[in-house]
């Protein structure tokens, strides 16, 4: 497995990989991805990360946008971690995951967010072994519009990882 930085031609797999997430019910509240053009415009280009397998197709993605606009949280960015699921439990997401974390500091970085649901165990695990914190559970923070939970109040739980102060 290879990790490299996405560029323009990734996003048909990309897409892919990310409408498979959406199909589980328990990737994102999103139900259909963005165009290209909009996940260019809302994800950090020096943070959007490939992983291929060796024949070079693209298995997993990983990507980061910012939380605020404001200047005090430059450094503070909601990520995304997707696999394909013919890939799932080989390290793919584990790999971005590490890759992302490396890069951070350089880009800027301090600490990166996300919130994930509680049925996605998989992903919890991988980012509390990935050292991520749990912040916290909110609670029936929205509204799920398709999928298996559609109709449901569902709860996430907010995580983070910290940069080291020396960095």
């Amino acid at each position: 497995m290879r990790i490299r930085p996405m560029v323009e031609g990734d996003w048909p797999a990309v897409e892919e990989i990310y409408r498979a997430g959406i199909a589980t019910g328990n990737a994102t509240f999103e139900s259909e991805p963005p165009t290209w053009e909009r996940f260019d415009a809302t994800r950090r280009p020096e943070l959007r990360l490939v992983a291929t397998d060796e024949r070079g197709d693209v298995v997993g993605w990983a990507a980061v946008s910012s939380v605020s606009a404001r200047l005090v949280y430059a450094g503070v960015v909601e990520h995304s971690v997707y696999v394909h699921p013919d890939h799932a439990g080989r390290g793919v997401g584990r790999a971005l995951v590490d890759q992302l974390l490396a890069q951070a500091p350089e880009a800027g970085v301090w600490t990166i967010q996300s919130s994930i649901f509680p049925e996605n165990t998989a992903s919890l695990r991988l980012h509390a072994e990935a050292r991520f914190r749990t912040v916290g559970t909110r609670e029936r923070i929205a509204l799920m519009t398709y999928g298996p939970h559609e109709g449901q109040w569902r709860d996430t739980i907010l995580i983070e990882w910290r940069a080291r102060a020396d960095h």
